[in-house]
């Protein structure tokens, strides 16, 4: 195919910034599937610009256009030039991706496999500026029938050309592609939703939900809802961690098909508390799930530990779509699942006598986070109703996290945002943030958002494709390398495809929280005579229970 030689360059420009550093560290499959999306931005850019350059600078100037000679020299210095420039980032960006992994402590990438990168970002390009002169070519047949047909100028028919073109895509992209991936979706992780997690039976206790007492029946909670009920220390293996005689947790869980409609999912899951006695507990600890309805497995079993199983840990399915789609297709319905699952939760603990109710907490991760500020209008509701809250990787677009960091105080930055001098409201990016705090006053109940640096599901927004964000204007955290900068398309991609490996890097880094969650629960919900000794007990304990049942899911 004939390419625009300032259409090249662009395009080389483009790709040269898409190999920069991200927040997380990118083999050559990903990276040359974000260069080659970056190359064609940066080619249709390039033939814009050289277009109006042509029409309205040079079309001025008498020594224009150049001889054939230097024009062909012209171009091929310019063409010459962009493949070494590639080249030469294709080496230093494998540099800054060892570096960002040795900070991560993960596995680095080679030189040599990373130019890889460059043949797989050609084919990309290639596929997707040949699809974009195909929709070009129907815009020009298009406009050329309204022109035989209708006998209108010319340009309004080149118009009316594209306008029928962009209607046709539109309409073929919204009304058949997407709502038939989102009924695939629907399809295939309904089955999945219908298994049963390998090596998980059905729990025997009668303090769990799916057991032979419990009115939510084992087949009707769910891939994730089964996996949360079964899992977990059991008061024996709890009273050998701690040394103390335990109480047996309890952990209530509704499926999407434990009841047809939400509203009675919600009372059943209110039965189910009461049925086992969870109003009668220490800790009761509303749980928002994701999208699939997951709850973190650690972050449950850190806060039994920390209660020595004088807990109850509820929680509520909406969905079985990965948090993605249920985030892109609609985000809403997380919101009005958290608001409908703490509101039921709340009125009967509410009605309780204020002596012999539990202390009530949230905690929330990723989407959950999202459907747990749902629940609550503002942080004077989150103090009049709650005892504490723990929210951990909240997406970028959370309405009260997105109040909090906006308004944060002066001098303070957005990845690490103090707001209203950290009375109420705080952030940290690792544990040992919590440890600077210790002598700074923190009114009850506390709220508090776990947020790493370099986590893509905090720091993704599509703002990110025209707008340079607060948290790259300042100076890097911990876990970020200070060459990461911004540019325009290129940044978003980029953060684009560290969501699909967010989770996959060592604790402590991306969107992978480890036992961090231990000491986020120790600071706002700590039983009395809680030392720092029992949390180093606990964070032992809670390891080897993590290595024995496993990774996170």
């Amino acid at each position: 195919m004939r390419l625009d030689f300032v259409g090249i360059v662009f395009a080389a420009l483009f790709f040269c910034w898409s190999l920069t550093p991200s927040l997380l560290p990118r083999d050559w499959l990903f990276q040359g599937l974000i260069g080659g999306i970056n190359a064609v931005i940066g080619y249709g850019v390039g033939v814009v610009i050289g277009w109006l350059v042509r029409r309205f600078v040079l079309a001025r100037v008498p020594w224009w256009p150049l001889p054939d000679r230097a024009m062909w020299w012209l171009k091929a210095i310019a063409v010459t030039a962009s493949i070494a420039a590639s080249l030469l980032m294709l080496v230093w960006s494998a540099h800054w991706q060892r570096q960002l992994a040795a900070l991560m402590d993960a596995e680095g990438t080679t030189t040599t496999g990373y130019i890889r990168t460059g043949v797989l970002s050609m084919l990309v390009a290639a596929l997707l500026i040949s699809l974009f002169r195909v929709l070009r070519d129907l815009v020009r047949w298009v406009a050329r029938q309204i022109n035989r047909l209708l006998k209108v100028p010319r340009p309004a028919a080149n118009l009316l050309g594209l306008l029928v073109v962009l209607v046709l895509a539109l309409t073929l992209v919204d009304g058949v592609l997407l709502r038939g991936m989102y009924a695939a979706a629907n399809s295939v992780f309904g089955l999945q939703n219908n298994r049963t997690p390998s090596g998980i039976a059905e729990p025997m206790l009668p303090e769990r939900s799916g057991s032979p007492e419990s009115l939510a029946k084992w087949d009707t909670l769910g891939y994730e809802g089964k996996y949360f009920v079964a899992r977990g220390l059991r008061a024996d293996a709890l009273s050998t961690a701690n040394g103390t005689t335990a109480m047996q947790p309890i952990r209530v869980y509704v499926g999407l098909d434990s009841a047809p409609t939400a509203q009675q999912r919600a009372d059943l899951m209110l039965a189910e508390l009461e049925r086992t006695g969870a109003f009668r507990r220490k800790a009761l600890v509303v749980i928002p799930t994701t999208g699939t309805g997951w709850v973190n497995p650690t972050a449950a079993q850190a806060i039994e530990l920390m209660y020595n199983g004088d807990t109850a840990l509820v929680a509520m399915q909406y969905s079985y779509l990965p948090s993605w789609i249920s985030f892109l297709a609609d985000r809403d319905k997380a919101a009005a699942a958290g608001r409908l699952l703490f509101d039921t939760v709340y009125g009967k603990w509410s009605s309780l006598p204020e002596q012999a109710r539990p202390k009530l907490y949230m905690y929330g991760e990723s989407l959950g986070t999202q459907a747990g500020e749902g629940a609550f209008k503002g942080l004077g509701d989150i103090r009049s109703k709650t005892d504490g809250v723990l929210w951990v990787g909240p997406p970028n677009s959370n309405r009260l996290w997105r109040q909090f960091v906006d308004r944060r105080d002066p001098g303070s930055t957005e990845v690490s945002p103090v707001y209203v001098d950290g009375l109420v409201v705080r952030f940290i990016n690792n544990p040992a943030d919590l440890r600077k705090l210790d002598d700074q006053p923190w009114l009850e109940p506390q709220v508090l958002y776990i947020q790493h640096p370099s986590d893509p599901v905090v720091w993704w927004s599509p703002d990110l494709i025209l707008k340079r964000p607060d948290w790259l204007s300042e100076p890097p955290g911990p876990d970020r390398l200070p060459a990461m900068k911004w540019f325009p398309f290129v940044t978003f991609w980029q953060v684009s495809a560290d969501l699909a490996n967010a989770a996959g890097v060592p604790d402590g880094h991306g969107h992978n929280y480890g036992t961090s969650v231990l000491d986020g629960w120790a600071a706002i919900a700590a039983p009395p005579g809680w030392t720092a000794q029992d949390q180093q007990h606990a964070r032992t304990v809670l390891k080897q229970v993590m290595k024995s049942q496993g990774p996170e899911k």
